[in-house]
């Protein structure tokens, strides 16, 4: 038998990018990923009814854009500073390589992707509420041309 390797435990996630325009704890990571398109190819089997099928082939590949939530706190504006570089039409200045580590509880890295040449296309503060005493959540999303996992 071989031995028993249970499921990683998220507690949190750490984002690297580029020369520290990001380096920042986050507690919900979504995105690490890719897809395939599919594409359908109608061909024949030759038979006399001439009954075809559909064969599906590989398409395109696609990058899933990666989405981050956190806790928002007073001095962290590092997520929006890199987002003003998109905005004020820096898209090539803002692209940057990075690294999203994933911890367990006990602080052990678990897991760790990187991407290629990201940048922020949306960041969001949180919504607003006087009469709630919920933690205000920042999400921001990075759109790449590449992501593996490396550990």
């Amino acid at each position: 038998m071989g031995q028993r390797t249970d499921p990683l435990i998220s507690f949190h996630f750490h984002l690297d990018v580029g020369s520290q325009i990001v380096a920042a704890v986050f507690t919900e990571a979504s995105g690490l990923g890719s897809e395939t398109e599919v594409t359908e190819f109608k061909t024949q089997d030759g038979s006399a009814d001439h009954v075809g099928y559909i064969q599906k082939i590989p398409g395109r590949l696609k990058w899933e854009a990666i989405t981050l939530k956190r806790g928002i706190t007073a001095k962290t504006l590092d997520a929006y500073t890199w987002r003003k570089m998109v905005e004020d039409g820096n898209v090539q200045g803002a692209r940057s390589n990075g690294t999203i580590s994933m911890f367990d509880d006990k602080g052990t890295l678990s897991a760790q992707w990187t991407f290629v040449n990201g940048w922020p296309s949306k960041v969001s503060g949180p919504s607003i509420k006087a009469d709630s005493n919920e933690v205000g959540i920042e999400e921001m999303t990075i759109v790449h041309e590449g992501i593996t996992r490396v550990l």
